[in-house]
């Protein structure tokens, strides 16, 4: 693999891929990566796409079928071809985006059985488990960049592909600016640039109970050789959601400017997301309540009206590279994003096993900033029959976080005869703080090929340093930095050009923080950066019509405890996990996206009886079978369906409170048909199908939280491009 490709042999055809509608059409996939007359040859589509060029900021093809990617960026590594990678990772495109007319990232990580979508602690935005280990909205990368995107929610329309690591990912990205992700894996979203054709696309659409929205996505190249490039995408969308008495109000904005050299390449992107909830159903704590409480119709909402939020962020990021010949490259990325937040959390509070609740109303204005950037240098060189794949890259992040909040009781409810409470009155108890997070690191990579690359050993490590100044507004100030050299170790073994087998040892860090408990004597004291210890082997096969996977895993992350009234980080938890996925198109006109994830989830190491005990919010298995059928002797008309099945999972540590497993189904139709020059398509589809009512899942950020499944919702669009 080099890194002087030309300009035309490094680029995707531009996906459209709007807000919510819209699906890209079929017949784009298989033109989505040009190839040049000197690279043209007599195979099949499939086989061509399948050899496109891969490096640095140049996504992978789409896969047979146009809903998976054949790899995905690897932090600081670049984009990477799955089959070349001792590392599990999966590509969601922006067709499937379209398709399922995905309006959240949750949305579409839900495609993801080893990823759970859930709700963060106290707030309306969404918060993810992969593999079992929390990942916040916080530590979302955009672009390979941490701390650029908006947090607690995510807008798909801003994405062309969004990409699951699966696994420890300090080596490859250092510690997330949140400080909590990366154990269990990492998401990055690749930003919206023009292709190679112009394009307007103008799309509505419209979901239940009676939200709107409208969306315009267009692009086109300028220059005598095409080499600038421009796309702008906007969404706006407002109305009353599924969940009664809940309405929200989105507007998303993205701006995505390339320039293509003969050697270098740059790309601008800056956006904006406003997102405002009112009367937002919220998590409910299970406090006194000593059994699961029997699950409330799908649309009730036990939250008061004034519970909600409004977020608000200006995002921007600029990326480049530039080939020093045609076996080096140079690459650079700053971003960052300015955030205004105010959430008001009004999350019931179970005190007996009838539905009764105490109701709070918690208020939280938070002002974030931050800046991240990223440089390096990338090679390939050979010596004697040994090839060498090099990386050496800095990485950095810093995030200032202005927070203030309120507390006042609020009064008493029902969940299953909800009492829309007034706001209170009176004076609330009073916090905040300012913290500034720093994060940096530099990692240092070799892959050496053997046996004309059949062969490919990985060898690798990362100097991290990571500090933290926090100053609460009543006074005093907690100061506490660390550093810590994490090493890696992968292999990638081609036994036939179709399948690769392969191997990790890797480790994934975590801000410890510092002694919460008061009983112990050194309350307060900084615990240093905790490291989890992560084992893999799996194989990989790609058979150019269809693909997938087969990985073992087995995670330790260390967590807080008191030993001897001390405290240290000597508690911990270990998830060994069995991951499957099947993709691509195996009969011509059947779409598959199918994977399923078994976990179990142990807490090893406990000082207060638990241990043995399953972990909270994990469930013990998740199925996603998904798959598009094109109807025959109907042109142009598909059918989509998807089963999501997830079995039990605890809320608490004491193994007390089990969730029942829960099934969903969703279906859709589409179809597609060109008028006077221009591609018209209508999408209607049904989530849960059934309306059940159910658990899905316990929080992702702490014990005792339970998220209710989303009800029945219909979802309209209508999309032409011209």
């Amino acid at each position: 693999m080099t890194s002087g490709n030309s300009s035309s042999d490094n680029r995707r055809q531009a996906r459209c891929l709007l807000t919510f509608v819209a699906i890209g059409a079929a017949p784009l996939a298989s033109s989505a990566w040009a190839q040049s007359n000197g690279d043209a040859q007599a195979l099949n589509t499939v086989t061509v796409t399948s050899t496109a060029p891969t490096y640095g900021d140049t996504p992978p093809p789409a896969f047979a079928g146009g809903q998976i990617a054949a790899g995905g960026r690897v932090g600081l590594l670049g984009e990477k071809d799955a089959m070349d990678i001792p590392f599990s990772v999966t590509s969601y495109t922006s067709e499937l985006i379209e398709n399922q007319q995905s309006q959240t990232l949750g949305d579409t990580l839900q495609n993801d059985a080893s990823v759970s979508v859930g709700q963060g602690y106290g707030i309306y935005g969404e918060a993810f488990k992969i593999r079992g280990f929390n990942l916040t909205g916080d530590d979302v990368a955009y672009g390979g960049l941490y701390g650029v995107l908006p947090r607690q929610l995510i807008n798909s329309d801003i994405a062309e592909r969004i990409e699951v690591f699966k696994g420890a990912s300090a080596f490859t990205s250092g510690i997330p600016i949140g400080g909590n992700g990366g154990i269990g894996g990492t998401v990055n979203i690749e930003p919206k640039h023009a292709g190679n054709e112009p394009m307007l696309k103008l799309s509505s659409g419209y979901r239940s109970d009676s939200y709107g929205e409208v969306g315009v996505d267009t692009s086109r190249r300028f220059g005598d050789q095409q080499q600038w490039g421009a796309r702008v995408s906007a969404v706006r969308g407002r109305g009353d959601t599924a969940i009664d008495d809940e309405s929200q109000r989105d507007t998303s904005v993205v701006v995505g400017l390339d320039y293509r050299g003969e050697r270098g390449r740059v790309l601008f992107d800056f956006g904006h997301q406003k997102s405002t909830l009112e009367g937002g159903r919220s998590s409910i704590y299970t406090g006194a309540a000593t059994e699961v409480p029997s699950v409330p119709d799908a649309s009730s909402n036990y939250t008061p009206s004034f519970g909600g939020s409004e977020l608000e962020t200006n995002f921007g990021m600029v990326r480049g590279e530039y080939d020093l010949n045609n076996e080096w490259t140079a690459f650079a990325a700053v971003g960052g994003n300015r955030t205004i937040e105010n959430i008001v959390s009004a999350n019931p509070r179970l005190t007996d096993d009838n539905g009764n609740a105490t109701v709070n109303d918690f208020e939280t204005d938070n002002h974030i900033d931050n800046f991240a950037s990223q440089a390096g240098i990338r090679g390939y060189v050979v010596t004697g029959p040994v090839s060498h794949d090099v990386t050496l890259g800095y990485s950095s992040a810093y995030r200032k976080f202005d927070s203030d909040w309120s507390f006042l009781a609020a009064g008493t409810t029902n969940i299953y005869d909800p009492q829309d409470l007034s706001r209170p009155e009176g004076d609330p108890f009073v916090g905040g703080s300012v913290t500034r997070t720093r994060s940096q690191g530099v990692t240092l990579s070799d892959t050496l090929g053997f046996l004309n690359d059949r062969l490919l050993l990985t060898l690798g490590a990362r100097y991290q340093e990571l500090e933290v100044d926090e100053r609460p507004n009543d006074g005093g100030n907690s100061r506490y930095a660390d550093r810590r050299v994490t090493p890696a170790v992968g292999v990638v073994f081609k036994a036939n050009p179709n399948i690769s087998l392969y191997a990790n040892y890797v480790e994934a860090l975590q801000d410890g923080g510092t002694v919460t408990d008061t009983t112990a004597s050194n309350y307060g004291q900084y615990l240093g950066i905790a490291h989890a210890e992560q084992y893999e082997v799996g194989t990989k096969f790609d058979y150019g019509n269809i693909g997938g996977g087969i990985s073992l895993f087995q995670i330790e992350l260390p967590t807080a405890a008191v030993v001897n009234g001390v405290g240290s980080l000597d508690n911990e938890q270990r998830n060994r996990g069995l991951e499957l996925s099947l993709y691509g198109e195996p009969l011509d006109g059947l779409h598959l996206f199918s994977s399923a994830t078994w976990i179990d989830a142990e807490l090893t190491k406990t000082q207060d009886g638990t241990e043995g005990n399953d972990a909270t919010g994990v469930p013990e298995y998740r199925f996603v079978l998904g798959s598009e059928w094109d109807i025959p002797h109907v042109d142009r008309l598909t059918a989509t369906g998807r089963v999501i099945h997830t079995g039990s999972q605890y809320a608490d540590t004491a193994n007390n409170l089990e969730l029942d497993p829960w099934t969903r189904l969703d279906l859709g139709m589409r179809y597609t048909l060109p008028i006077g020059g221009a591609d018209w398509v209508w999408r209607a589809g049904i989530d849960n199908v059934t309306d059940e009512d159910y658990w899905a899942g316990a929080s992702t950020a702490f014990a005792g939280y339970l998220i209710q499944g989303e009800p029945r919702t219909f979802k309209l669009s209508a999309t032409v491009e011209f």
